[in-house]
């Protein structure tokens, strides 16, 4: 019988392996976007992510023969258990072979790790924060994944089913198309809405032209404060602080076409929601093989500022919860649709929606859209 051999990460070399690892795996699916390299390393470095100052990690791999065959990083994350009254270690970053050897044996260290640590559950896939890809996938294998949410073989959810695991809660994503300009009553219906609300509760867009108006006056700060309101009943929640933050303006806001942002503010120029979208880097770090050195940069570059995607992905929206069911979700889409039509955006990804989140889910109502991809978070008592 062969050997299979769980390591803890413990170098350089062993953290590089850690991170290379899903791109060989996946490396001729054509639906899989391999993670950006050097962002993943920060984002597992205790002096560079802000996450460690409420959250404890290790990271494992699996040898089968000698040969890397699995990985997986466990995780608590204090904040969030403390929140939520609950016990909960988390798994993230899992990929394995198609061997269920492989996979029991990462994940009974998981389970090991957490109830060395008087943990009494074990959840994932999740990361350090809501921030970090989550939900591993159940359906839309053939679909194109995104630079921020996770893609998995088939056989993943099946070798979770054997081993025990059982459903936590599910996302959904949607493909939306964008309307053709006067050509679809359902558009017409969503701007009246748009503006209704608008008047109604005295609101406005707000756009920005540069990086450093968003800085002004700490504005970023209350952007992400409408986050930390809006997303704080929804599952494993953890609020974030000003570290953080500045590591997510630092990291992905230069990246990012102003034209989709979308801000709505009151009459007093208080922000109370935000919509961000991005044309798809997908298939640009497909391109880069996930490295931004020596040539990556070229790929990125070109997507970002010269020949963009006819897909745009839906990053994050967010209305502060005395202004959900109000109207003020056609107002962000109402700003977006046109900017899309004039960029030429076909369609655009939603980002991993709770199934359960009704709020979230009607904002829809009015678009033409599919549920496209669901995906899981599992659960097994320890």
């Amino acid at each position: 019988m062969s050997e299979i051999i769980i390591k803890k990460v413990s170098t350089k070399k062993e953290m590089k392996d850690f991170i290379r690892f899903n791109y060989e795996l996946y490396k001729n699916c054509p639906y899989a976007v391999p993670d950006f390299y050097e962002d993943t390393r920060d984002t597992f470095d205790p002096k560079k992510n802000a996450a460690f100052e409420f959250c404890e990690a290790d990271f494992f791999l699996a040898y089968r023969d000698g040969r890397l065959a699995g990985r997986i990083a466990v995780i608590i994350n204090h904040k969030a258990n403390n929140t939520w009254n609950v016990k909960n270690a988390r798994f993230g970053w899992i990929d394995f072979i198609d061997d269920q050897e492989v996979s029991a044996a990462l994940l009974h260290k998981a389970e090991e790790w957490g109830r060395e640590r008087g943990m009494d559950k074990l959840v994932g896939p999740l990361g350090f924060t809501d921030m970090d890809p989550e939900g591993m996938l159940t359906d839309g294998y053939d679909q194109l994944s995104t630079m921020s949410t996770i893609y998995n073989y088939p056989y993943y959810p099946r070798h979770m089913e054997t081993l025990g695991f059982e459903k936590e809660v599910d996302w959904v994503e949607r493909k939306v198309s964008v309307p053709k300009t006067g050509e679809d009553m359902k558009q017409e219906k969503y701007f009246r809405v748009a503006e209704m609300s608008a008047r109604r509760y005295n609101l406005h867009i707000r756009k920005f032209k540069s990086v450093s108006e968003i800085k002004k006056n700490d504005y970023q700060y209350k952007i992400f404060d409408i986050v930390n309101k809006a997303y704080a009943p929804l599952y494993g929640f953890s609020e974030m602080n000003r570290r953080q933050i500045d590591q997510y303006v630092k990291n992905y806001l230069p990246f990012v076409d102003l034209r989709f942002v979308t801000i709505v503010e009151t009459a007093e120029n208080e922000p109370i929601a935000i919509g961000i979208g991005m044309p798809s880097l997908s298939h640009a770090l497909q391109k880069a093989h996930s490295k931004l050195f020596p040539f990556g940069w070229f790929h990125l570059a070109k997507a970002v500022y010269f020949k963009h995607s006819d897909i745009m992905d839906l990053l994050l929206v967010a209305v502060l919860p005395e202004y959900q069911n109000k109207g003020v979700n056609a107002m962000l889409f109402a700003d977006l649709i046109p900017v899309s039509q004039q960029m030429g955006i076909k369609f655009g990804e939603t980002h991993p929606q709770l199934e359960t989140n009704d709020k979230s889910q009607g904002q829809w109502a009015y678009l033409n859209c599919t549920i496209h991809k669901q995906r899981r978070c599992y659960q097994k008592k320890l």
